[in-house]
């Protein structure tokens, strides 16, 4: 099938318009990890607990994922510029709200508005790319928004140590302001006003989202809290998760029923390499937000490391897949996904793995480094072989819609990851460290001595989660098809 393209247009000049869109895209996923370093900084200053902290975090992922199934469809009806355009306002609005809170629940009040104008902003720069390349170039296009999305996910936390220590933690959310600033005026000057298509909005489908993902992350967090006992009266933890996964299973039932236009077109998912992708990438969002909490908090608790040294260590994973990103963008559009993609899919788990064996208090930092650099290869060949794949066959007037699936699917994949690394970390800690009273709740700075084996051993024993989650992205990788454009090619 070919695919339609809104190119050959003479006002329309890709790559300045990608330009502009991936700073906010970056400014966005940034905030996605940046909190992680900035953890015990927070803890200690708002006398808040772990479990609180990872909220603020949570917050932002739910915020961001839930409405993207929507905001990519208002993009499509408004156009794609417009919905980034009032995204990049309430996003950059809502940065500067978060530093100025002085509670752990308004910063979590004001991560939901953060969360709500970055997923207003996220899917149109995927339509954008889907609609002005055409789709023998879209490889190359998707390598910089994958190298975007790789390099911005590693890089927050080693900005967040920078900040944290140079200026303080509310620093992490200011610095958006003029990030944002530069960013509108490029987007104002340089992405084009693309047509727009009628759609109708499924606003029953938003609600029963909204509602099964909340009780379903709601329960998995806060289980550890409530000994996965009642929360209150007739309700209680495993009552939440059951119900969240009845209204996702009344959502998708919804979708296929709708006799109008769903929120979800499953019709997408026809398309083998759509479907695919969107498992591979929700793995990847899930692990990438799981794996930060467990190697942050080892390394400023146990390590003694602050902010920024403890954030360096990601250095060798960011420099390499940066790196990686233009070879392997080169390549995207000749080269079978499944090699490109299984390859990153592969050395990830191995990574993590490798990463949990040598997470020691008395490891040397150089034993440290080494899988982290691998971790780098492994995010250098993941980002854009999956994106292009996922976006490669949409049609036009599904650019949208399309595009919020994926990211929809890769954000759901990180709440989750937020929500189930913090379950696995407390109860870790509840095993190795049992004369700690408090848990993981008074480990906001430097352990004493005791507790340095233990902690250790329950960080590094959390990292096994995501590495089991990312063998299901590696067998959906290696089943991609090969894309349409290198059939012609070989035939």
């Amino acid at each position: 099938m070919a695919v339609e393209t809104e190119v050959g247009k003479p006002e329309l000049k890709p790559w300045p318009a990608l330009w502009a869109l991936v700073i906010g895209f970056f400014m966005i996923l940034v905030d996605s990890t940046i909190v992680s370093v900035a953890t015990p900084a927070i803890l200690a200053e708002l006398g808040t607990d772990v479990g609180s902290v990872v909220w603020v975090t949570s917050a932002y992922l739910l915020a961001y994922a839930v409405p993207l199934l929507i905001t990519g469809r208002l993009g499509d009806r408004f156009g794609p510029k417009n919905l980034y355009l009032t995204g990049l306002v309430v996003f950059t609005l809502a940065s500067v709200w978060c530093g100025l809170t002085t509670s752990v629940e308004m910063l979590i009040v004001a991560r939901i508005f953060q969360g709500f104008g970055a997923s207003m902003m996220t899917p149109q720069t995927m339509a954008v790319i889907t609609r002005i390349f055409p789709a023998n170039e879209r490889g190359r296009a998707m390598s910089l928004w994958g190298a975007v999305a790789g390099v911005a996910t590693l890089v927050g936390p080693i900005l967040g140590g920078v900040l944290v220590d140079g200026l303080g933690w509310e620093w992490i959310f200011f610095v958006n302001a003029p990030v944002g600033v530069i960013a509108f005026v490029l987007a104002v000057r340089l992405v084009p006003d693309l047509p727009t298509n009628q759609h109708r909005f499924d606003w029953l489908g938003v609600a029963l989202i909204t509602i099964g993902l909340f009780c379903l992350v709601f329960g998995i967090q806060e289980g550890q809290q409530y000994d996965w006992g009642r929360i209150t009266g007739p309700i209680s933890v495993w009552s939440l998760i059951i119900a969240g996964l009845i209204v996702i299973g009344l959502f998708l039932f919804w979708q296929y029923r709708n006799p109008r236009e769903p929120l979800l077109p499953l019709s997408l998912f026809r398309d083998r390499n759509f479907s695919l992708a969107n498992i591979a990438i929700t793995t990847i969002g899930f692990s990438i937000t799981a794996m930060t909490f467990p190697l942050m908090l080892y390394a400023q608790s146990v390590r003694g490391l602050s902010p920024t040294r403890a954030a360096l260590l990601l250095v060798p994973m960011a420099v390499i897949s940066g790196a990686l990103a233009p070879f392997v963008g080169g390549l995207t559009d000749k080269v079978h996904p499944r090699y490109l993609a299984g390859l990153g899919l592969l050395c990830f788990p191995v990574s993590l793995v490798w990463l949990a064996q040598v997470m020691t208090p008395q490891a040397h930092v150089w034993e440290l480094l080494l899988p982290i650099g691998l971790l780098g290869v492994a995010n250098g060949f993941m980002w854009a072989p999956i994106g292009s794949t996922a976006t490669r066959n949409l049609p036009m007037h599904q650019a949208g819609a399309g595009a919020g699936i994926y990211n929809t699917t890769r954000q759901v994949g990180a709440v989750l990851g937020s929500a189930g690394i913090a379950v696995l970390m407390e109860a870790r800690l509840a095993v190795e460290l049992p004369a700690a009273d408090a848990g993981a709740d008074e480990f906001g700075g430097h352990l004493p001595a005791q507790f340095h084996d233990g902690f250790s051993a329950a960080m590094a024993q959390s990292l096994y989660l995501p590495a089991l989650v990312l063998v299901a992205g590696l067998a959906a990788a290696l089943w991609f098809e090969r894309p349409q454009h290198m059939r012609k090619t070989v035939s």
